[in-house]
């Protein structure tokens, strides 16, 4: 009898040890499953997702631009007029650069004679007042008119040896209406014209 009982004791441990060791097998088991599943909740989605194009922004008003860069290189011609007359060899200015035409002519000739007195201009020359009257971006050459009150009352004529101002005609305008034209070559915006109207301002 007693044997009878040590055997059952031995087969119920040892049924209860199976037990245990297939319960820890299939926890293993589903745990593997739930970790693995093809790496899918590990990794994050990578896949394309439709994304909403925003609209494409509407293009500037050509005549706008051409009104803002026009104005911008009239202003840099007349920064370069003043290092044509400070110079008496007019080698460090470069006003092809920034005017063509009648105006890149009449430019050179006139700082040429001023030079060739023994004179140069020095100090600051101010745009005020400007306007744009005209503009025409429809051609093949794109141009715009600019109005501006020309303010010479600080750039003196001076001798280019003692830097002495020269006296001038007490009655001379030193503000006046200058009205310019540029036009949009390959290289960029030129000064063609720029005219005095023998007005003041």
């Amino acid at each position: 009898m007693a044997g009878q009982v040590t055997r059952w004791m031995h087969s119920a441990v040892r049924d209860r040890n199976i037990g245990a060791a297939a319960l820890l097998l299939c926890a293993a088991v589903t745990l593997t499953a739930c970790s693995s599943s093809d790496g899918k909740d590990e990794e994050p989605d990578t896949s394309p997702t439709a994304t909403q194009s925003s609209p494409p922004a509407a293009s500037a008003d050509p005549k706008e631009v051409a009104k803002t860069e026009a104005v911008a290189a009239y202003g840099a011609y007349w920064q370069e007029m003043e290092k044509l007359y400070a110079d008496s060899t007019g080698k460090s200015a470069r006003i092809d650069q920034y005017a063509a035409s009648a105006a890149l002519a009449n430019a050179e000739a006139d700082a040429k004679r001023t030079h060739e007195r023994g004179l140069i201009n020095t100090g600051d020359v101010a745009l005020t007042d400007q306007a744009v009257t005209k503009t025409d971006t429809s051609g093949k050459i794109a141009n715009v008119t600019i109005s501006t009150c020309l303010d010479i009352s600080k750039w003196q004529t001076v001798n280019a040896k003692t830097k002495k101002p020269v006296s001038l005609p007490a009655d001379r305008l030193t503000k006046y209406l200058i009205l310019g034209t540029v036009e949009k070559y390959p290289e960029g915006w030129r000064v063609t014209r720029d005219e005095p109207q023998g007005k003041s301002c």
